[in-house]
């Protein structure tokens, strides 16, 4: 599946709901379902810098596709960086870095996290597109 159309197929989740409050319980779903970080990668070089609570990402490079696994340590962050890894894992390095990301307003994400988390929002996306640039680099 393409990143546009997992964009797609979770702008069409988050239409099922009606209540933002609806839609936070949704996210916090999704982060219950994120697979566990094993404890070894929840070290502070896996941090990512500028969310104000603990997220953790490790990024990895199999058949040439970047595959993400991350945690935290809040529930409504850990929902959003679930819904990352699942728009970006999987992806060629190329299409990470260049994804719009459009979902993230067409949910209505921005307008609806506070400000600390809209900005830790973006530093996951950020770190995500360094990550795959590495990634790509290291291989080549």
């Amino acid at each position: 599946m393409t990143i546009a159309e997992t964009e797609q197929e979770i702008i069409g989740e988050f239409d099922m709901f009606d209540q933002w409050d609806d839609k936070y319980q949704y996210l916090i779903d999704l982060g219950k379902s994120l697979p566990p970080l094993d404890e070894k990668y929840k070290t502070d070089d896996r941090l990512i810098k500028g969310c104000q609570s603990r997220v953790w990402l490790h990024s990895e490079l199999q058949d040439g596709k970047v595959i993400f696994h991350a945690d935290s340590d809040a529930i409504i962050t850990k929902g959003l960086v679930a819904l990352m890894v699942r728009v970006l894992s999987g992806q060629t390095p190329e299409a990470i870095v260049e994804a719009k990301l459009d979902f993230v307003d067409a949910i209505g994400l921005k307008q609806h996290l506070s400000p600390t988390r809209a900005n830790g929002l973006v530093s996951m996306i950020k770190q995500m597109k360094l990550d795959a640039l590495a990634l790509k680099a290291k291989a080549s």
